[in-house]
């Protein structure tokens, strides 16, 4: 699975976890170059609490387009570190 945005992957693996319909992506696939960090974060009852990173790609900027759970609550572990994508961001086979 590849996560591309502004014409760029920014994640590429086969080994995504899929989780409510979001494609969870190791933390060793994304291309850190385009991740900046941000002070965002959100709960989720089950998960925990998610944090974000804004996406910089050639000069575009995309604010707190993925997330990731550095500390996942027991029910989700599997996902700790993994990063998901949404506003805009496409994910491709």
């Amino acid at each position: 699975m590849k996560a591309i945005w502004n014409n760029q992957i920014v994640a590429e693996s086969a080994d995504t976890i899929i989780i409510e319909n979001n494609h969870y992506f190791p933390p060793e696939s994304i291309n850190s170059t385009y991740f900046k960090d941000s002070g965002t974060s959100s709960s989720c009852h089950w998960k925990g609490t998610a944090h974000y990173k804004t996406l910089v790609v050639e000069g575009a900027v995309n604010e707190d387009a993925a997330w990731y759970y550095p500390e996942p609550s027991a029910l989700a572990k599997g996902i700790a570190g993994y990063y998901a994508f949404w506003k805009g961001v496409k994910i491709e086979d």
